[in-house]
């Protein structure tokens, strides 16, 4: 099934006799419940309100060159996005990026990404030396005198590293990895559910920078290459997919269709009536599906609407979820006009890409060499150069609702400015994704607990998706399986010879 495919879809299998399980919400969460299920023995209906599926994963082309238009790599560290595209077909075309190599573009250079460090806070000031300046580097030294800081319950990452080790070292280093992951504001992001081996070790660590090693020594045991070589594809920790991380969903809405599921895009759930007991009313605008078992795999404004007249307390935390807002921006060049590779006439791109400090004030906030970054793009165009920016933090929804040539003029100054690229595109595209991404701050996990607990009292009821457990792929799919699981778990009448293979 083709992932932007509209209308309604049957399985071909005949019908489970299996609980009656309904999903709302054709992201990769949705997706990845529904699928989970239908291996379980249970007859699934998942309903997704756009006309297609995949929420933020969404493939494309530009200038006929297949991309990604939205997530583009897997965290290969964590198992559940991997296991789940090869049990969907796709473990022949999962790919480890060409290159890995990646640079910060701060105070007008491009530096080498540093070494050595846990999300941008180091462990050594001598590796950061390049990338601060020598009182940004003398002050990480500061926090070994420092006495231990009371972290309680949680803390904002930016402002305890700042306390700790100088506000140069989040400008720099933690608000461009960290708060790029969530466009968000470091300052104001959970360290505990960001970074939580940091924010343990920092419990019962004097200093932070006793915390990072503490990090980094337990990961020694399994370091993140070895993690990613555990994959069979060599030591990457991120990995894509040939045509794109957005061919997923259409693989995995396919084989919930072989397991005998319906799905049904343009479908928007509108409401949800309790029936009897433990059972439940799904209502669309043009039908009323009849359900064992609900998961809403929603973005958490819309869960919190349909939850409202049945857990008012879950309803009222998942309604102040705040979301920030991004846009991408798609470039791709001739070859031709490119900067040498022997830089003869301008810099070469550097490796995979670059990410921007705000602090410094420019528009984008990252930059993908795609052609460089991953294979298949490059095999698929070998004449074009692709590449992309993404533009958009929280509390800057002004940026990302410029109008698309703005954006794209706005990228391309900034690229020149950090790369020396004076090429002209030769086509553009500009994907914006309102709403996108959910905010973490301090107390979120407490406040997920506070939701879980509330919407335990509603039989046959989950949640799922990045308001949860985190926002990243796997992450999102983890928080899918672990819904559907407590459902085939309290299940009455579920296939007990069924099982699922992830």
């Amino acid at each position: 099934m083709n992932a932007d495919t509209t209308g309604q879809h049957a399985g071909t299998h005949g019908h489970h006799a299996g609980p009656h399980v309904v999903v709302a919400g054709g992201g990769i969460a949705g997706l990845a419940a529904a699928h989970r299920l239908a291996l379980a023995g249970h007859r699934v209906t998942l309903l997704e309100a756009d006309a297609r599926l995949g929420g933020k994963l969404l493939a494309g082309e530009i200038a006929g060159a297949p991309v990604d238009l939205g997530a583009e790599s897997l965290l290969a560290r964590r198992p559940e996005a991997v296991a789940l595209a090869r049990a969907v077909g796709l473990g022949d075309r999962l790919q480890a990026p060409a290159t890995t190599t990646a640079s910060v573009w701060s105070r007008g250079e491009l530096v080498p990404m540093p070494k050595g460090h846990v999300m941008g806070v180091p462990g050594d000031p001598a590796a950061v030396e390049r990338l601060l300046s020598a009182e940004g580097v003398r002050r990480i030294g500061g926090d070994l005198e420092l006495p231990p800081t009371e972290i309680g319950d949680d803390i904002a990452i930016g402002a305890y590293v700042a306390a700790r080790m100088g506000h140069e070292v989040v400008d720099r280093l933690v608000e461009p990895l960290l708060g790029g992951v969530y466009a968000g504001d470091a300052h104001r992001i959970s360290m505990k559910a960001a970074v939580p081996a940091l924010f343990e070790a920092a419990r019962v660590h004097p200093t932070l920078t006793a915390a990072v090693h503490a990090v980094q020594r337990a990961g020694a045991a399994t370091p993140a290459d070895a993690a990613g070589a555990a994959t069979g594809l060599g030591g990457s920790v991120f990995l894509g997919i040939r045509g794109g991380i957005g061919t997923l969903p259409g693989a995995v809405a396919d084989a919930i269709l072989a397991a005998g599921g319906e799905i049904h895009t343009g479908t928007p759930v509108t409401a949800l009536v309790r029936t009897g007991a433990d059972g439940w009313q799904v209502v669309t605008r043009d039908r009323t599906f009849d359900a064992d078992a609900v998961v809403l795999a929603t973005p958490a404004g819309i869960a919190a609407r349909l939850l409202g007249g049945h857990a008012p307390g879950a309803a009222a935390e998942l309604d102040a979820v705040d979301y920030a807002s991004m846009a991408l921006v798609t470039l791709a060049f001739r070859r031709s006009d490119m900067p040498a590779l022997d830089g003869t006439d301008l810099p070469a791109l550097p490796g995979s890409g670059f990410l921007v400090p705000p602090v410094d004030g420019h528009t984008i906030k990252a930059s993908t060499f795609s052609a460089q970054k991953w294979q298949w793009v490059a095999d698929a165009a070998p004449d074009l150069f692709v590449l992309r920016t993404s533009v958009g933090r929280q509390g800057e929804e002004e940026q990302v609702h410029r109008e698309d040539a703005d954006l794209v003029a706005a990228s391309l100054k900034d690229l020149a400015a950090a790369t020396g690229l004076a090429a002209r595109p030769v086509a553009s595209t500009v994907t914006r994704w309102t709403g996108g991404l959910p905010q973490y701050p301090v107390g979120h996990l407490a406040r997920v607990a506070r939701v879980r607990e509330a919407v335990a009292g509603l039989p046959g009821l989950r949640l799922a998706g990045a308001a949860y457990d985190g926002v990243g792929i796997p992450a999102c799919i983890a928080s899918a399986q672990r819904a559907a699981d407590e459902i085939i778990a309290t299940s009455k009448t579920a296939d007990p010879g069924a099982g699922h293979s992830l």
